[in-house]
């Protein structure tokens, strides 16, 4: 019986391996071509050399607390995909038969942000993948939050969490009162629709 079970499951792994393969190839060739456009080191020292930059130990923990329980719980326990996250979004996509839930983590949203379009596709998918295993291989988990948290959305044409913090409250990130920084990881879900001084809510403890 084990034995059935267990021959059935390689089957059906191959059947998907193969319906995969052309989307595989695809991704792989687009996470080639971006990064071949500009490899990652450069885009990192790109990023760094920003006059907004800052280093995490110029940010309230607060808003990173908030920030990684918000979009990633599992961030430092995972190796840049989160499994449990990418079964139950696997499960609602097929269901869906399209690509309606990510189940993104931090080095996920990092990966798309650096390279690719929010377009959602199967082959982009599959080339954020590679760029994240790159930045997994390649930088330490502080290191990829630090990127994460300065290249982000936060409406309103503000980019990163020093502008953000400038534009909404008049303040350094380090300066970031429990409010603010939840308000300001809320917007990041959906940016051209929330403004941090119009949320008012209690975040959840």
């Amino acid at each position: 019986m084990r034995r059935a079970i267990l021959i059935s499951i390689m089957i059906m792994f191959l059947f998907i391996l193969h319906l995969c393969s052309p989307i595989i190839i695809d991704g792989y060739s687009m996470y080639k071509d971006a990064t071949k456009e500009k490899q990652l080191s450069t885009l990192v020292q790109e990023i760094k050399s920003d006059e907004n930059y800052v280093t995490l130990d110029e940010i309230n923990p607060i808003y990173l607390k908030a920030l990684i329980k918000s979009e990633d719980k599992r961030f430092y326990s995972h190796f840049g995909i989160d499994l449990i996250a990418l079964s139950r979004a696997t499960v609602t996509n097929i269901a869906a038969g399209k690509l309606k839930e990510g189940g993104s983590t931090i080095t996920q949203q990092l990966a798309k942000n650096l390279y690719f379009s929010f377009e959602k596709r199967f082959e982009r998918k599959v080339a954020e993948v590679f760029v994240v295993f790159e930045l997994e291989n390649n930088y330490s988990k502080d290191e990829i939050l630090e990127l994460y948290v300065n290249i982000i959305y936060f409406g309103e044409n503000c980019y990163g969490i020093k502008e953000a913090s400038s534009h909404y409250f008049n303040k350094l990130p380090s300066q970031l009162n429990k409010f603010e920084a939840d308000a300001l990881v809320y917007t990041i879900k959906s940016p051209n629709n929330y403004n941090p001084n119009e949320l008012k809510f209690t975040y959840a403890q």
